[in-house]
C-alpha cells in the first residue's frame, strides 16, 4: 500500500473550504415536521389510546423492510460522527463540515421516524428495540485512513440516495415519496462534496488515492450491514428493485468512477496501475453478477405471474 502523504488533510483544507462554501450556498433549508401527516396520528395505549396492530399499516412488507432498514441506518449517526470526526478532525474547514454534515443527516432520522410512528407504518416497539440494539453495538469502519474514509463515503452517500429515492416510490404514499425525495437531495449534495475532495486528492497523491478507491469499491458494504436481519431485508429490497447489484454498479459505482476518470488517467505509478487493474477486474465480475441477478429476478417474476394467471383462470372457470 502506497503511504498517504502525512500532510494530505492540510493540503486538502482549501478544497474542503471551497466545497463547504459551495455546499452552504446551494443547500436548501427544510424542516422535518413539514413532511409529516400529523392529522393521522393518535395516542397509543399508554395514554389511553390503541397500540399498534399490523392491519394499521398501509405499507407493503417490502416497503416496511426498506423504511425500517433505512431508518436504523440513519440512527447510527453518533457512530458516523465519531468516525469522520476522528479521521478529519474538528478544526478548520474539516471540522465545520463534520458538524454541518452531522446536523443535516440528523434531520433524516427525525423525519422518517416521525412519519412511521404517526402513520403507524411499522411496529414502534419493534422499531425502538431494534434502534436500541443497533445503536448499542454502533458502527465501526475498522482501520480506514482518512483517504479511504472519504473515498468510501463518496459511494455510500450516493448509495443511500438511491435507496431512499426508490423506497419512496414503492411506499405507494405520495407523502412518504416526497419526504424521501427531500432526504435524497441532501444525500446527493453530500456525495458531491466528498466526490470533489477525492478528485483533489487524486491530483495530490494519485497512487495512494487510486489504491484507496479500489479498496473501498472492492470491499464496499453499507453501514447497516451489521444490523440484525439486514441480510433478509436487503434481499427483499433487491428483489423489489429498490437497491440491487445492477443499481450498485450502474447508478452508484460507475458514475463516481467516471467523474474521477480513474479508468483512463495517465498519472499513476506502478502501485496505482496495479490498483486500477484490480478494480477493473472486480468491476467486470460485479457487472456479470448484476446481470445474472437481474436475469434470475425476471425469471422468478415471470413464474409468479404465470402462476397467478393460472389461478385466475381457474377461478373464472369455476
Amino acid at each position: 500500500m502506497t503511504s498517504t502523504p502525512a500532510n494530505l488533510l492540510e493540503e486538502l483544507e482549501p478544497v474542503v473550504a471551497e466545497n463547504l462554501d459551495r455546499h452552504l450556498s446551494i443547500a436548501q433549508e427544510w424542516h422535518p415536521h413539514d413532511y409529516i401527516p400529523w392529522s393521522q396520528g393518535r395516542d397509543f395505549a399508554f395514554l389511553g389510546g390503541e397500540d399498534w396492530a399490523p392491519e394499521q399499516s398501509q405499507l407493503s412488507e417490502t416497503a416496511k423492510a426498506a423504511m425500517f432498514t433505512n431508518l436504523l441506518t440513519e440512527d447510527n449517526l453518533p457512530s458516523y460522527h465519531r468516525e469522520i470526526a476522528t479521521r478529519f478532525g474538528r478544526d478548520g474547514a474539516w471540522g465545520t463540515w463534520v458538524g454541518r454534515w452531522t446536523a443535516e443527516e440528523n434531520r433524516h432520522g427525525i423525519a422518517m421516524r416521525d412519519y412511521l410512528v404517526v402513520t403507524r407504518g411499522v411496529d414502534p416497539v419493534e422499531l425502538e428495540r431494534a434502534r436500541m440494539e443497533y445503536m448499542t453495538s454502533g458502527y465501526d469502519s475498522g482501520e480506514k485512513t482518512a483517504l479511504e474514509a472519504v473515498a468510501y463515503v463518496s459511494f455510500q452517500e450516493l448509495a443511500t440516495r438511491v435507496s431512499h429515492r426508490n423506497t419512496g416510490k414503492v411506499t405507494g404514499d405520495p407523502i412518504a415519496d416526497r419526504m424521501l425525495a427531500r432526504i435524497s437531495k441532501d444525500e446527493n449534495l453530500h456525495m458531491i462534496f466528498y466526490r470533489n475532495i477525492v478528485s483533489a486528492a487524486l491530483e495530490i497523491a494519485p497512487d495512494a488515492t487510486m489504491q484507496a478507491i479500489a479498496k473501498e469499491v472492492i470491499g464496499f458494504e453499507m453501514p447497516g450491514a451489521t444490523m440484525a436481519g439486514f441480510r433478509r431485508s436487503s434481499m427483499m429490497i433487491a428483489k423489489a428493485g429498490i437497491y440491487d447489484l445492477r443499481l450498485h454498479h450502474d447508478d452508484v459505482i460507475m458514475p463516481v468512477l467516471r467523474h474521477w476518470r480513474v479508468l483512463d488517467r495517465t498519472d499513476f505509478g506502478p502501485e496505482g496501475e496495479q490498483a486500477r487493474e484490480q478494480l477493473a477486474a472486480f468491476l467486470q465480475g460485479l457487472d456479470d453478477q448484476a446481470t445474472k441477478f437481474v436475469d434470475r429476478r425476471e425469471e422468478s417474476r415471470a413464474r409468479v405471474a404465470a402462476r397467478d394467471d393460472g389461478v385466475q383462470q381457474d377461478i373464472v372457470a369455476s
